[in-house]
């Protein structure tokens, strides 16, 4: 839980988010919005 600590404010906000208040509908949006901003990053990187 350490990495969870140094993490930047908006990530903790948006994953105590996603933990308490995201309606159950939203979840598979926010995860592929999630999921493909993190594959362009990693794109980006090669």
């Amino acid at each position: 839980m350490s990495t969870f600590k140094t993490m930047p404010k908006s990530i903790k906000k948006a994953v105590r988010y996603i933990y308490q208040d995201a309606p159950v509908e939203h979840l598979k949006e926010i995860q592929n919005l999630v999921n493909q901003a993190i594959n362009q990053r990693i794109k980006q990187e090669k």
